[in-house]
């Protein structure tokens, strides 16, 4: 999300707070929060999937379910063609 859009953002929330908002500005308030939220959505995601989980030992715990996502995304050096990636 573009600084400029999260900067409508706020301005809608303060303009919320101190007069109201007009119809069109709520439905663009709407929108923009959507977006902002899918945006984030989409990192914390990105972020979840590329984690590795290693026990002390060096062990690789990582859940099967995440294996699976990094296996068909190619992280980690995890493969489809190699099922204990």
């Amino acid at each position: 999300m573009t600084p400029e859009k999260i900067a409508r953002i706020n301005e809608l929330a303060k303009k919320k707070k101190t007069e109201g908002l007009t119809g069109e500005e709520k439905v663009e308030q709407s929108k923009l929060r959507e977006e902002y939220i899918a945006g984030f959505k989409r990192s914390v995601r990105h972020h979840i999937e590329g984690i590795k989980i290693v026990d002390e030992e060096g062990n690789d715990v990582t859940p099967e379910k995440l294996r699976q996502v990094q296996r068909e995304k190619g992280l980690h050096g995890r493969s489809l063609d190699d099922p204990n990636s």
